[in-house]
């Protein structure tokens, strides 16, 4: 830390300013809109559920187990699929997935922009794709499709790629916080997964159309949560072990099925057809699989609320398990379209349920509501999300010491285990980097006085061009150690900067003699002063196009106290390294920090 004084009306905590008022007017429509779109989403899978599998019309979603179809279930998840695979072709490739890796990749390499007609497509598709019989869940393509209506809106105004990007993940929490009536979670995936920021500016528009969305989804949908339970006991020191080694286990199991989903996808780029026919290929698995075992069809929202009521034992924990896990890394590694999170609540519920029998402690439900936050902790690596997400589904509040110690658990295996989450692998191997590890800018915390040069000779202005050029070649080291020169007056006020570019291109124009430093210097002076973060000058060094800054006296700017380069600014870069790698023994005094007394 810092111990130069500065005055507490330069420097503050955030940098937010008077846009957020904006951002958070515009994020009131977007919450608004994303219920209505998850309401229709949700309308749309039921209407195709009960048509393709009961043949009659209604906008109950109910359970497929007792499905009239027979064999011929293995046509309804092939017909469907052949239908996403001509729409991908020809309506847009952006469709194929489960909605969060197009979301990152539009945040990260299109400017948050996503075209219309991706708005109207990803939700048809998925609804087809789930309605059929897709093993797939909600929360992606409404995240895609909640996004995509953020991005459209944004795009209407005059705003900043980071304020677009602010509306379109504002769009993609609104649309899951109104899905599951989760508002707390869909702001917490908004910040460990989709904003790569933690700042006011982005987070309090975020939460403003999350909890309009979640409002407005009551009169829209009904209201949550949508898996209660009966409230357990408070949990003492077993269950949090017990806990733990479920996490443990969910981690590795996390890791098994990210590795699947991708020896899958793997499969399919082999295959010497087009992708457009990949879908219907995977869904005869899914076929075969739902004629088996229904319960492995559709988004299984009965199957969360049954395993999280421990009404699922035995045998049947190990088929859901298996089946589900097979029929979904299948369909998903074929490209089609459908969302990630409902399928991993239920295969975690299952492996969660299922270790939880070994235990005679608690009941079923709470180790399979544990076993599905820590496998959606560990698999999307947002651990807050995972734990929280369960509190807000089932709540059940104090299963929330459990679903925490079984995310942070999974979280640390699969950090561990992988390199890169089911999300951002899809990423890599499209030649992308994704950096989840958040922490507060080096160049925010540290001031230019930390690291300037507080050695810096003025050479006088009137020196001759020659002169000066000569000591350059001869490797004076007064002058030779920077790129740039300071020049000062008779009194040693400083009064302007030759750089060595200056002097080349000096020489090129002319070879007059009388010609001083200060005639091809600049005197149009970029200062910067010592009580300033770096990150502002770094900023002015951009902003300006030069590479170094003479350091000022905030009050005369004239009195030179240092210089910052490149060399500089890399120095506060090694004092990083060496504080996250050089390890030391012994206790130690501690660094005497200058405060200004009140």
């Amino acid at each position: 830390m810092s111990g130069l004084k500065t005055s507490p009306t330069l420097l503050g905590d955030f940098r937010t300013d008077s846009r957020m008022l904006v951002l958070i007017g515009l994020a009131l429509p977007v919450g608004a809109i994303s219920a209505v779109v998850a309401k229709v989403l949700l309308w749309l899978i039921a209407v195709i559920t009960n048509f393709v599998f009961f043949q009659q019309f209604s906008s109950e979603l109910g359970s497929l187990q007792h499905n009239h179809l027979g064999a011929w279930v293995i046509l309804a998840p092939v017909a469907g699929a052949l239908v996403i695979g001509l729409m991908a072709r020809f309506g847009s490739e952006k469709i194929r997935g489960h909605g969060i890796p197009e979301a990152l990749e539009a945040i990260l390499l299109g400017g948050s922009s996503i075209e219309p007609k991706v708005a109207l497509l990803k939700p048809i598709s998925s609804a087809i794709s789930i309605g059929t019989g897709g093993p797939f869940g909600a929360e992606g393509p409404i995240i895609m499709t909640g996004g995509a209506f953020g991005s459209i809106l944004a795009q209407l105004f005059h705003l900043t790629s980071a304020e677009r990007k602010t509306l379109l993940v504002a769009g993609a929490a609104g649309g899951m916080a109104a899905v599951f009536s989760t508002p707390i979670a869909a702001t917490l995936l908004a910040v460990e997964l989709l904003l790569f920021e933690w700042r006011p500016r982005s987070f309090i528009p975020v939460a403003t159309a999350s909890v309009v969305a979640w409002l407005l989804r009551a009169p829209l949908i009904g209201v949550g949560p949508i898996f209660p339970v009966a409230p357990h006991d408070s949990l003492g020191w077993q269950a949090i072990l017990i806990a733990v080694i479920i996490g443990i286990a969910t981690g590795f199991g996390s890791g098994l099925l990210t590795a699947l989903v991708y020896r899958c996808e793997d499969a399919f780029l082999k295959l010497p057809i087009h992708w457009m026919w990949w879908p219907a290929i995977g869904a005869v698995f899914v076929g075969i699989g739902g004629w088996i075992d229904p319960r492995v069809l559709g988004v299984g929202y009965d199957l969360i609320h049954g395993l999280l009521r421990g009404e699922i034992l035995g045998p049947a924990l190990i088929g859901l398990l298996i089946g589900k896990s097979l029929v979904w890394s299948i369909a998903l590694g074929s490209g089609t379209s459908g969302g990630v999170l409902a399928p991993l609540l239920i295969i975690g519920g299952a492996l969660g349920a299922g270790l939880g029998q070994f235990f005679h402690l608690g009941d079923v439900g709470l180790w399979a509501g544990v076993g599905m936050a820590a496998m959606m902790s560990g698999t999307m690596r947002s651990p807050l999300t995972g734990m929280f997400f369960l509190l807000e589904l089932t709540h059940d509040l104090k299963a929330l010491p459990a679903f925490l110690c079984g995310s942070v658990a999974a979280l640390a295996v699969t950090v561990l285990l992988l390199r890169r989450s089911i999300l951002t692998e899809k990423l890599a191997r499209r030649g992308q980097h994704i950096a989840r590890e958040y922490s507060v800018d080096l160049f925010e915390l540290m001031r230019v006085g930390d690291v300037m040069d507080k050695d810096v000779p003025l050479i006088p202005a009137t020196t001759p061009l020659q002169r000066f050029s000569a000591r350059v070649a001869s490797g004076d080291p007064l002058i030779c150690t920077r790129q740039g020169t300071l020049l000062g007056d008779e009194g040693g006020d400083l009064v302007g900067i030759i750089t060595r570019g200056d002097v080349v291109r000096a020489f090129e124009r002319s070879g007059d003699p009388s010609v001083t430093v200060l005639d091809v210097g600049s005197t149009k002076l970029i200062v910067a002063y010592e009580d300033e973060t770096l990150h502002d000058a770094i900023a002015r060094m951009l902003r300006h196009d030069v590479g170094r800054l003479p350091v000022v006296d905030r009050t005369n700017e004239k009195r030179v106290i240092g210089y910052l380069g490149r060399a500089s600014i890399m120095t506060a870069r090694e004092r990083y390294h060496r504080d996250e790698q050089l390890r030391e023994r012994g206790i130690r005094k501690p660094d005497l920090v200058e405060v200004e007394s009140a």
